[in-house]
């Protein structure tokens, strides 16, 4: 099958893993079922590129910075008339087949602020690390969450949250919380969303579900990292992750299967759904 796919990349050109996940992942899934894949990538912050309405599934990256600052700004405005665009797409229900949308982190709090339906804002301090989530009783039903445990485990790495929902907002979008950051019964803080989808075609994490072992392995292992990580969060800290990070049953299970099993299910309403109207 031939599929197109659109990375809205959030980066603002900093260094990161999350570009090469990325690709990584979605040339492993179309190698694994032989799907023609044709992708292109679009700079959105400082190049204030967005795709048009040419792509099958789109892919908005996290990227560094506050989520509320840039409010107002030219890429905002760029990127939230693509996500318009797509909104009206999806919302006829006389086109078919839909665009499938997925929002990673960033681009997740982004759209969470612009649609009103949680409150956004600083973290007391900065989660980083390998942790577990925990799956809602709607996000066991959701194909998104397909082969993995509950609680499963992620990589974070932020300093911004999404947390007290507007349930009322939410239920009338007709949107459903998937997963919540991890129980902390011994501080008085509430859960953060960490997962949502906002419609049958769009979905996001707060979590980088692109995450790779080898490559947090890597990053963390770099002397120069090594020691900022510790000076940062502490030895114990550095070394769990690194012991996590090499337990299949964690993060590579998870990569294994969010972002594939988001594909899956574009790739099966393309199928039933072929022609572009």
């Amino acid at each position: 099958m031939n599929v197109r796919i659109a990375i809205l990349d959030l980066y603002e050109g900093y260094p990161n893993q999350g570009m090469r996940c990325l690709r990584d992942i979605i040339r492993q899934w179309s190698e694994f079922h032989a799907h023609t894949v044709h992708v292109d990538e679009f700079e959105v912050r400082i190049k204030q590129e967005v795709p048009d309405l040419n792509y099958d599934i789109y892919i908005s990256t996290g990227g560094p910075g506050s989520p509320i600052d840039s409010e107002g700004s030219d890429w905002e405005r760029a990127y939230f008339g693509w996500l318009r665009s797509v909104e009206s797409w999806n919302n006829n229900p006389h086109i078919a087949p839909k665009k499938f949308v997925f929002l990673i982190c960033h681009s997740f709090q982004l759209v969470c602020r612009d649609y009103g339906i949680a409150e956004v804002c600083k973290r007391k301090s900065t989660s980083f690390g390998v942790f577990p989530v925990h799956i809602t009783p709607g996000g066991h039903h959701d194909s998104l969450f397909k082969a993995l445990n509950d609680p499963f485990y992620i990589v974070d790495s932020r300093d911004w949250q999404v947390i007290h929902p507007d349930w009322d907002l939410i239920r009338k979008m007709g949107a459903h919380i998937l997963c919540i950051e991890k129980y902390r019964p011994h501080v008085p803080y509430v859960q953060a969303i960490m997962g949502m989808r906002f419609s049958p075609w769009m979905v996001g994490t707060q979590f980088h579900p692109e995450a790779d072992a080898p490559g947090m392995s890597a990053y963390l292992q770099n002397e120069q990292r090594k020691e900022m990580v510790i000076e940062q969060h502490g030895l114990a800290k550095w070394e769990s992750m690194v012991e996590q990070l090499n337990d299949p049953d964690k993060i590579m299970w998870t990569y294994a299967h969010v972002l594939p099993n988001f594909l899956d299910g574009a790739v099966r309403h393309l199928t039933a759904n072929p022609t572009h109207n």
